[in-house]
């Protein structure tokens, strides 16, 4: 149960400003308040998710502890180095009205992002990627569902700034991490 709520909070919190988000605020805000929007970024999230919490699976279950824990530190300080580096996207010039389309770039993105990244820490550290899998798609769902309900009303200078604590924090636990491996 510590997994399944540790890595809804992290995804949740990591989710603020994610490129996924920003996406699904900007087409709201283009192409109004479309509920199939919501539903297709979750879904994307979801098989996003359940794609790091099995790779997570199969790669840890061949590694010793120390491995995986250095592993789940590459990915933390790879998940801060995506909120700290990487800037918003820009808006979509022309966003076409098809859900398929957004789909497919929601789960390009998804598949990258430090939601998965920080799912795929979790999974490897703790070895329970059914409570960790299930655990950051809520969490991202619900950040999902924040960037749909505010449109474009989210994005001031404060979330780029949030964006770029919480990379910091994640680049600041990786190293932490790597150091107890001493």
């Amino acid at each position: 149960m510590s997994a399944f709520l540790f890595t809804f909070l992290a995804c949740a919190l990591a989710g603020i400003g994610a490129r996924d988000q920003v996406l699904v605020a900007r087409l709201v805000e283009r192409l109004g308040e479309r509920p199939a929007l919501l539903l297709v970024a979750v879904l994307t999230g979801a098989m996003a998710s359940a794609a790091a919490a099995w790779g997570a699976w199969h790669i840890a279950e061949t590694m010793p502890m120390p491995a995986r824990i250095l592993l789940a530190a590459v990915a933390l300080a790879v998940a801060g180095a995506e909120g700290l580096f990487l800037r918003l996207p820009r808006p979509p010039r022309e966003p076409t009205r098809s859900l398929g389309a957004a789909a497919l770039v929601l789960l390009a993105g998804q598949l990258t992002d430090s939601s998965r990244f920080l799912i795929f820490a979790i999974a490897v550290a703790t070895t329970s990627p059914g409570p960790v899998g299930v655990g950051g798609t809520l969490g991202g769902a619900a950040a999902l569902a924040i960037g749909w309900a505010s449109g474009g009303r989210l994005f001031g200078t404060w979330v780029g700034r949030f964006r770029r604590v919480i990379g910091a924090l994640l680049i600041a636990i990786a190293l932490w991490l790597a150091l107890q491996l001493r």
